[in-house]
């Protein structure tokens, strides 16, 4: 490709406060009637007055010092003005030049992705239009509510890159619990900058894209309120197509506004890009400027989580899990969290029964981990993992319990997964179900020994074909005393067991 893709993203996620950014108003009105969580002060009538909701503050705060950003200890809020029929005062309270948070930083696959900018703001209302109606609906609940705006600096190289870069900073903004940020619900909107310039003909200095000649550069496309990560990937590859086929045909790329269609599969133009000074930026007058302490640093600090990056390196070093494996389970703090009782229960375990758990971690933690990724997951899925989730019959103890019969040898995989499936449903002990159906594995009791010698006798053929050299007969054998024990005999001295018989 005879282009460099330039691409930096704004994302925006909306922030679990209880009220709104600058009023009482209830903040989370999802299946509530259009304008009931509504006030004068989020509707911007004359003569109200917005007043900061501290706790979205210590949220942008906490999100900031986790992704080691630099904290402005003055800040401000500014007036974007624009005209839109979602924006009921007219003007939107957001911050421009004085943003709470800058500088920060987020590893995605070993790379260092830069953060020029983490800022609060208040998001508008919502626009409906009904099929084949010639009016649109507004409805204001969302009026008001916190929003974080996130904006990288143009440094991501393709669709995957960016794509990964949504998941990971929706993984943090989770584990923080400053955000849902489902992005089916807007609650997490990503808007996608991209531009392709000619190699060589540009540098990227002070966090500016500029020519290293006198060409001029080509213009930037955003594209806008992209709301599944699938969409960010499509979105962003449509777009670098489309460009390069302009460039490719000797035609001017238009710096605009263009929205993501997901049934049409292309983006669409929507209008001209704005810059900042068509949102004539000036000082809100209405909220004084912020002073940040050390003291509130120093708090919020205190509260900060283990992040799933360094999480996932932790269970590799720690557990022995494999890459893949450990950023599954890290993938919801819940899901993580879970995980590691049900380690401090096996490790438990290990030590009551004279062991050493050094010696037995990597075995267990690695059956657990693929129990759970390769079974559990077919019962609950991800986000089943909530505290107190009522649905979510298998208590941490009891899988637990589940994974030592496993490595006892008591049980075996197919029943296993009977068990579970009976836990799944009504929960309850592993042990508890194993011996009400009967499940537990035979060893070399004379009721193995009788079934082996059983089927040996009524194969007089194979057993011959197998004392001739036959040996792959084995699995027929091994087959059949399956069957004959209903499963329940345990494979390894089976194995043994049946080798022995046949070669006497």
């Amino acid at each position: 490709m005879p282009y460099d893709v330039i691409i930096g993203l704004e994302i925006h996620a909306e922030l679990k406060t209880a009220s709104k950014m600058f009023c009482r108003c209830h903040n989370h009105p999802i299946g509530q009637a259009p304008n009931t969580a509504v006030c004068p002060i989020c509707l911007g009538h004359p003569g109200t007055l917005p007043v900061l909701n501290q706790a979205a503050v210590i949220m942008i705060l906490k999100l900031g010092l986790t992704l080691n950003g630099t904290i402005n200890l003055i800040s401000k809020f500014d007036r974007k003005n624009y005209f839109y029929p979602d924006l009921p005062k007219g003007y939107q309270i957001s911050q421009y030049d004085l943003p709470l948070i800058y500088n920060a930083k987020l590893e995605v696959d070993d790379e260092t992705i830069d953060i020029t900018r983490l800022h609060l703001e208040e998001d508008t209302g919502k626009l409906t239009h009904p099929a084949k109606e010639d009016y649109t609906l507004i409805d204001y609940n969302r009026s008001g509510t916190p929003l974080i705006e996130m904006v990288t600096e143009p440094v991501i190289k393709n669709a995957l890159s960016a794509k990964k870069f949504c998941q990971k900073y929706q993984q943090i903004l989770r584990y923080l619990e400053i955000s849902d940020a489902d992005m089916e619900k807007g609650q997490m909107r990503c808007e996608a900058n991209i531009s392709l310039q000619a190699k060589g003909a540009w540098k990227y200095t002070d966090g500016q894209i500029v020519p290293t000649g006198t060409k001029k550069l080509n213009p930037k496309v955003e594209i806008k309120n992209i709301n599944s990560f699938k969409a960010v990937e499509k979105a962003i590859n449509f777009e670098i197509e489309r460009q390069t086929e302009l460039l490719a045909n000797d035609k001017k790329i238009t710096a605009e506004t263009r929205g993501w269609s997901d049934s049409q599969n292309k983006t669409i133009s929507q209008r001209i890009k704005e810059s900042s000074a068509d949102y004539r930026y000036f000082p809100e007058p209405d909220i004084p400027p912020l002073q940040i302490s050390a003291e509130m640093i120093d708090n919020i600090k205190s509260q900060l989580v283990e992040l799933p990056n360094d999480k996932a390196r932790r269970f590799q070093s720690e557990y022995g899990l494999s890459t893949d494996l450990a950023e599954l389970l890290v993938s919801g703090k819940h899901l993580a969290n879970w995980y590691e009782e049900v380690i401090s229960e096996l490790r438990a375990w290990v030590l009551a029964s004279g062991d050493n758990w050094a010696r037995q971690n990597q075995k267990l933690s690695t059956s657990a981990a693929n129990w759970l990724s390769s079974e559990l997951f077919k019962y609950y899925p991800l986000n089943s993992f909530q505290p107190l989730t009522p649905d979510r019959k298998v208590t941490a103890e009891n899988f637990a319990e589940l994974i030592t019969l496993l490595f006892q040898e008591k049980i075996n995989s197919s029943a296993g997964q009977k068990i579970l499936s009976i836990m799944a449903a009504q929960g309850g002990s592993p042990a508890q179900i194993m011996q009400d159906l009967k499940l537990e594995q035979m060893d070399n009791s004379d009721e193995l020994i009788a079934a082996i010698k059983k089927i040996i006798a009524s194969n007089p053929d194979q057993t011959a074909d197998y004392k001739k050299g036959k040996v792959n007969l084995l699995q027929f054998f091994v087959g059949q005393v399956m069957a004959e024990t209903k499963g329940q005999a345990n494979p390894k001295i089976l194995i043994a067991e049946l080798k022995k018989i046949l070669n006497q």
